[in-house]
Order: C-alpha cells, then sequence, then structure tokens
C-alpha cells in the first residue's frame, strides 16, 4: 500500500499568525485552505457580536468579537474602531507570533501569468525574510531575489541591507481605488502582473493597503495601529493609509525597510462608491495637509523603540494636525491609549528587545 502523502511544514508555521476582520462566514478561506490550513488564523469579528460567524472546518483558529475586545481591554477598548475593517488591529495586538500576515474577506487566490495559483503567503515570507535596500535603489529592483542582484556602481557598503519590516502585496481584479476613481472608471480592471518587488526608498511615503498585508510584528507591530474609523468617527477607508504613513516614517527613523510588489492576491468585490465617497469625504481633503506633515516629521534620535517614536508622532499630530480639526487631537489620545494596551498584552522587556532589534543587521 502507498504511503500517505505527508504536507510539507510551511514556511514560519509557529513564528506567523493570520488576521482576517470579518462581518460574514468565512467560506473564502476554503480557496485558500492549501496555504492556510497548517497557520493559526485570528478572527476578529466586526459588527453585531450576537451574530454567529462560522469557520469551515480543519482550521485552527480563535475568534474575537466586540465583547471579546471591551472585556480584554476594558476601558482601552475605545482605541479600537468598531464597525470597520481598521478593528483587525486588535489581532495584531493579541497575537504573540513574530511575523503577521492580514487578508480581507473578499480576497482569492490569484493565478500567476502561466495560470498557477499564487501562494501568496509564502511571497510574503520571503520577502520578510529577506534584507531591503531603502538608502540607495537597485534597478534591477530586490537583488536578493534568485536570478537578481547589485548593478554597477551600487555601493558595496550597503549590499547587506536592512531588516524588512513591512511585505505589501498588491492585486488583481478591483483595484484599491478612492471613490472619485471608482466613479469615473466603474469597469476598469487591473489585469497587469508584474512581476517584481522593491524597496520604497527611504523618505518617500506610500499608500498601504491593508487587505494583503505581511509584517514583522517583532519590529513594527506597535505602529501598526489602524487609528479611528467607522462608527461614531467623520471618517473611514483611511485606517490602513495612516497605518502605513506612520509605519513607514517610523522604519525610516529606525532603519528598516518597506517592500512593495509580488505578492498578488484577486480582489473580488468592489466597494459601493457612494459609501466609500461619504467615508472618504473629508480624507480626500485632509490627506492634502497629511501628507506634507508625514514628508517633514523629524523623530528625535532619544526615540529608540516603536512605541517611544509613536508616542512622539501622537504629541506632533495633536500639535500640527489638531487645529485642522478636533478629530485629530480625539485620534492622538487614541495612539496613546493603543500603546499602552499593547504594553500591558505585550509586557516582558519589549523595550530592551526593541533596543537590540535596532541594532541588528542581517
Amino acid at each position: 500500500m502507498a504511503e500517505a502523502s505527508v504536507k510539507p511544514t510551511p514556511l514560519l508555521k509557529d513564528e506567523l499568525d493570520i488576521v482576517i476582520p470579518t462581518i460574514r462566514n468565512l467560506d473564502f478561506l476554503e480557496m485558500w485552505r492549501p496555504f492556510f490550513e497548517q497557520y493559526h488564523l485570528i478572527i476578529v469579528q466586526d459588527g453585531d457580536p450576537s451574530k454567529t460567524i462560522k469557520v469551515p472546518e480543519g482550521f485552527d483558529y480563535e475568534l474575537y468579537n466586540r465583547n471579546d475586545i471591551n472585556r480584554i481591554l476594558g476601558p482601552k477598548a475605545s482605541c479600537i474602531s468598531f464597525k470597520d475593517s481598521a478593528c483587525r488591529c486588535f489581532g495584531y495586538m493579541v497575537s504573540k507570533k513574530k511575523y503577521i500576515y492580514t487578508i480581507d474577506d473578499d480576497c482569492f487566490v490569484a493565478k500567476d501569468p502561466s495560470n498557477k495559483d499564487i501562494n501568496a503567503l509564502e511571497q510574503h515570507i520571503k520577502n520578510l525574510l529577506s534584507p531591503a535596500t531603502p538608502n540607495f535603489f537597485n534597478t534591477l529592483y530586490d537583488p536578493y531575489r534568485e536570478g537578481a542582484d547589485f548593478v554597477r556602481g551600487y555601493p558595496f557598503s550597503l549590499r547587506e541591507g536592512v531588516p524588512t519590516a513591512v511585505s505589501h502585496g498588491l492585486w488583481l481584479n478591483i483595484p484599491d481605488y478612492d471613490a472619485p476613481t471608482q466613479l469615473v472608471k466603474p469597469r476598469e480592471r487591473n489585469s497587469r502582473y508584474v512581476d517584481a518587488v522593491l524597496t520604497i526608498p527611504k523618505g518617500t511615503l506610500f499608500p498601504m493597503c491593508g487587505m494583503n498585508l505581511g509584517f514583522n510584528r517583532e519590529l513594527i507591530g506597535p505602529a501598526m495601529y489602524f487609528g479611528l474609523m467607522g462608527d461614531g468617527q467623520p471618517i473611514g477607508r483611511y485606517d490602513d493609509m495612516w497605518a502605513g504613513w506612520c509605519v513607514k516614517v517610523i522604519c525610516d527613523h529606525m532603519g528598516w525597510g518597506v517592500k512593495t510588489g509580488l505578492p498578488y492576491i484577486w480582489h473580488s468585490k468592489a466597494s459601493n462608491p457612494f459609501t466609500n465617497l461619504r467615508k472618504e469625504y473629508k480624507g480626500i481633503f485632509w490627506q492634502e495637509d497629511l501628507i506634507p506633515f508625514f514628508q517633514s516629521v523629524v523623530l528625535p534620535k532619544e526615540c529608540t523603540t516603536v512605541q517611544k517614536c509613536y508616542i512622539e508622532l501622537s504629541k506632533l499630530v495633536k500639535e500640527k494636525l489638531g487645529p485642522i480639526d478636533p478629530y485629530f487631537v480625539k485620534l492622538s489620545e487614541a495612539m496613546v491609549t493603543w500603546i499602552e494596551a499593547w504594553d500591558e498584552l505585550n509586557p516582558a522587556g519589549d523595550a530592551s528587545k526593541s533596543d537590540r532589534r535596532r541594532k541588528a543587521s542581517f
């Protein structure tokens, strides 16, 4: 009798959690089963906590709803958004793993140009486990990829690279557009597969999308706060943008890298552009002030941990953005609450570990 086939142990099986925010049954996991089944899932249920969310059999998961968030964080639960996918960052906080991959429940397995299923998680892990090059751009993009290297003229002193904190993946089918662009291009679909990964240069911001994202939680986790969005807030759909701007400023300060490009997922569902416009309306105006703010931020050298960086950033948000709208004063206070809650759930010498990590190199 033939021996039963043994599934190979996936990369970082015991060092990575998959975080999924949802309001519905997670049938989409069936498609991801070959890639996700051996990993631990953290599901953050948004909306009505009395609703039962069904998860396909065979997955190892823990599920948190709003009642759980209130019970675990107490008064500090006010920093976790309600009725918005920003609630996913609670999953980052309660995880005990080194790495996080987060995906939306309308994201399916994409196919590469050869029609092979893309293992998005594996590609994110490869991105995170290889160095980044934020200090000098390599025109062959990721020099650590098989078949690539540093080009002529690239300083040898910089070829060791720096730790990669974030891996930002992309999407086929429905692009991640804002409401005005959705309205003028309602039928546009992305079919362009670019086989490349690149490090975003130091000093350059980017619009981070949270639906296909991997990051080193030990390095940058405390800065992955998706803000105050959704119910009771004047803005939505800027949760991942906010986190991305904060993260990039802090990564630049700490000497870490952010990669973007592969892997692709298939984004299956276009959200309603009129609903999105209502959520984004203020953000569309505010971002014209937010971007120059983040471009001008200089963190003092005394900020030697992500927590210290984030608290300093919260002060600057209150001082510089508070005059634009009272929302930013509220947001700055929530940023502090987030760090306090993070440190309560993640104690035991994290600061000293962060100091050591800052000096770590590949």
